[in-house]
């Protein structure tokens, strides 16, 4: 009998990730990416197991919804008998609307494309495929998981900025990002240790983009990212907090647009403005120029400074967990985290951190230190067939 599959997409600006999930477990059917959306498209499928099962490149200018297409056409053929159920995509903002997944329907992607002022580098690419499909397949169901949806418990003094009534009321308050990543980390966590996700918990999503979060028992209380994905931690370009100020003397003192600052924010700072070198955590690692190890430390030093914020309101801290890419595969940095986490009670296991294993904390450390992969396709996936199922 054919099972229903699910298609998980995670579109940037000029990339898409997916992920293909079969049958009522979601078992992991294939995953892979194209790359080079805005120029030569390249696309590369893997199975589960890392084995190739497509390597294909698309002629400069090809148009987005071609190559889209072909990814659709793919997921047919490797489904055999099997049928595509639906496609779950992941979007950045939910605004104040939408607290949870959605099936998308004309009235909810007008709302979707309403939100794109407050994040106009991400919901535009976000929402592209949706309409691609909807082109393409208008009858197969599609769902929207947003980013923001795990941060709307958050109390108000969370996400309250201290701004006139009628600016906060009109949207422009702190919402919070990586929400599927950290939904994920929640439950997972709920799985290996679930005395420690009863307690109090930050989660650190540590990657080009990079955030933490405060969970109490597995909601979210606080988080380091704001009104936009540029708040916060410093990233691999994005500068994270900024005094308010410095953008004012950019723009009147040095005579920069807006649009040119907000370049310098999102694309020239971070770990590759101050280093100059890279924002990659790896080429820093190897290379011996002091600017190098002035990012490494800098990052390392915002992310410990952001944790004490974090750790004080919840009032004390049980357990650190670090996922993505930074957190997952880079262990010099995350002993450096928790050298200085020390304070807190944090006690690492130096030859645990050093082999990757999940648990690398010492047995008398105050503070469980895990390292999580996170996975937000299969969240998206698993959101995508609860809608289906009602």
């Amino acid at each position: 009998m054919a099972r229903d599959a699910i298609l998980a997409l995670n579109a940037g600006s000029s990339s898409v990730k997916f992920a293909l999930f079969g049958g009522d477990g979601l078992e992991p059917a294939a995953h892979g990416e194209v790359e080079g959306i805005d120029a030569a498209a390249h696309f590369l499928a893997r199975a589960p197991d890392g084995t190739s099962l497509a390597d294909r490149r698309f002629p400069a200018g090809t148009r987005f919804a071609a190559v889209l297409d072909a990814l659709l056409g793919f997921v047919a053929d490797h489904l055999g008998g099997d049928r595509l159920g639906a496609v779950g995509h992941r979007v950045v903002h939910g605004g104040t609307i939408f607290d949870r997944p959605v099936r998308v329907t004309d009235a909810v992607l007008d709302a979707l494309d309403a939100l794109t002022p407050l994040a106009p580098l991400h919901q535009p690419h976000n929402l592209a495929p949706i309409r691609a499909i909807a082109a393409s397949r208008p009858e197969l169901p599609q769902v929207a998981c947003f980013d923001t949806a795990f941060h709307h418990g958050m109390p108000v003094l969370a996400t309250s900025f201290a701004l006139p009534r009628d600016l906060t009321e009109a949207g422009i308050r702190r919402y919070g990002f990586h929400g599927l990543s950290y939904e994920f980390i929640a439950r997972r966590l709920r799985d290996l240790a679930p005395k420690l996700a009863a307690g109090r918990v930050i989660a650190a999503h540590l990657g080009n983009g990079a955030s933490l979060c405060a969970m109490a028992a597995g909601r979210s209380v606080d988080t380091t990212m704001g009104f936009t994905a540029l708040d916060g931690l410093m990233m691999g370009t994005r500068s994270g907090s900024l005094d308010p100020g410095a953008v004012l003397h950019l723009i009147t003192q040095r005579g920069m647009t807006a649009a040119a600052v907000e370049d310098l924010l999102y694309h020239r700072s971070g770990l590759l403005g101050v280093s100059g070198i890279s924002n990659d955590v790896r080429t820093l690692l190897a290379s011996a120029d002091p600017h190098a190890a002035e990012a490494i430390d800098l990052f390392v030093f915002r992310i410990a400074r952001e944790t004490g914020a974090l750790a004080a309101v919840l009032g004390g801290l049980d357990g650190f967990v670090f996922t993505a890419g930074i957190g997952e595969h880079a262990a010099a940095v995350r002993e450096a985290v928790c050298d200085r986490l020390g304070w807190l009670g944090a006690r690492l296991d130096r030859a645990a951190n050093a082999r990757g294993a999940g648990l690398i904390s010492t047995p008398d450390s105050r503070l469980a230190l895990w390292v999580i992969p996170t996975d937000e396709e299969a969240m998206i996936a698993r959101h995508t067939q609860e809608i289906l199922r009602g």
